[in-house]
């Protein structure tokens, strides 16, 4: 059985992963489906299904990671939400 802080540590690997995407679309989707799945999954009790659950994350997490590279190699421009959230970020730390 995957301990507590396996479970932890993959969670975070995953999030930390999906944040690297550079398509707004599929790294929001990741981290969407990463929190969605967590969430569904912390009220397990059984020890094969929790077992079962953390093995389908590490195959998850190898994913991602292939994905993220092969994304990063073909730049696409940003989307305008993107822009859009970047100018308010600057205009938001430039009024402190």
């Amino acid at each position: 059985m995957a301990s507590r802080d396996a479970v932890l540590k993959l969670y975070r690997n995953l999030i930390r992963e999906s944040k690297k995407w550079s398509s707004y679309n599929y790294r929001e989707y990741a981290l969407r489906k990463v929190r969605h799945e967590f969430q569904e999954s912390k009220t397990l009790q059984d020890d094969k299904l929790i077992a079962d659950c953390y093995k389908k994350g590490l195959e998850n997490l190898e994913i991602i990671k292939r994905q993220v590279v092969l994304s990063n190699l073909y730049g696409t421009r940003p989307l305008v939400i993107e822009t859009r959230q970047q100018a308010g970020d600057k205009a938001h730390s430039s009024a402190q």
